[in-house]
């Protein structure tokens, strides 16, 4: 069986499926998507029937290996699912074929190049994390105004003179009770605590 992946509607799979017709793929065994790569390959559509209709013992043939994902990591990612599965992949253009010692090179290569890939990303999101710090980002929940804390607390502490329970009179000014309690300065010991 086979699959093709275009990006976009003016694209046109014909140089693919003709790959795949060519190397004994029969065209009604090919599933094919039209989709962007923002897609993950097992949330396309044609993927997700390629992946209901084969069986341990097949064998997935691609024009390119990179018609199976969107970066390097998906492509492997959607190596490993088919393999997990007993499926095995070919790719006509790459000599990718596991049943060879050229081929399971060649998807060893692959993994770790995703690898690699995998650390890049996390050294570059750790690095514009750390220069954002470096000028003055800051991250997590924005600091209040402590002078809308102070008028919520005054409005707070106001209705539980009135009677009001420390949790209605949270709720009236949009805060938990610990955080009514936290900001008078005190630990929530009881429900007969202020």
């Amino acid at each position: 069986m086979g699959y093709t992946r275009v990006s976009t509607l003016s694209q046109d799979a014909a140089l693919q499926l003709d790959a795949l017709v060519a190397s004994g793929v029969q065209k009604r065994d090919v599933f094919a998507d039209v989709t962007s790569g923002s897609r993950s390959a097992i949330e396309r559509p044609g993927m997700k029937k390629l992946l209901d209709y084969a069986e341990a013992g097949d064998t997935v043939v691609v024009w390119r290996v990179d018609r199976l994902g969107r970066s390097l990591i998906d492509v492997l990612n959607t190596v490993n699912l088919l393999r997990e599965r007993g499926i095995n992949v070919r790719s006509i253009s790459d000599g990718i074929d596991p049943a060879t010692s050229t081929g399971r090179m060649m998807l060893n290569m692959l993994a770790s190049l995703a690898e690699y890939e995998r650390e890049l990303i996390v050294e570059r999101v750790n690095a514009g994390i750390a220069a954002a710090r470096q000028s003055g980002t800051r991250f997590g929940r924005p600091a209040s105004d402590p002078a809308v804390i102070a008028d919520k607390l005054a409005i707070a502490k106001d209705a539980r003179a009135r009677g009001r329970t420390a949790e209605d009179a949270a709720r009236l000014v949009g805060w938990s009770r610990a955080t009514f309690y936290r900001h008078l300065g005190q630990e929530p010991t009881s429900s007969k605590s202020l």
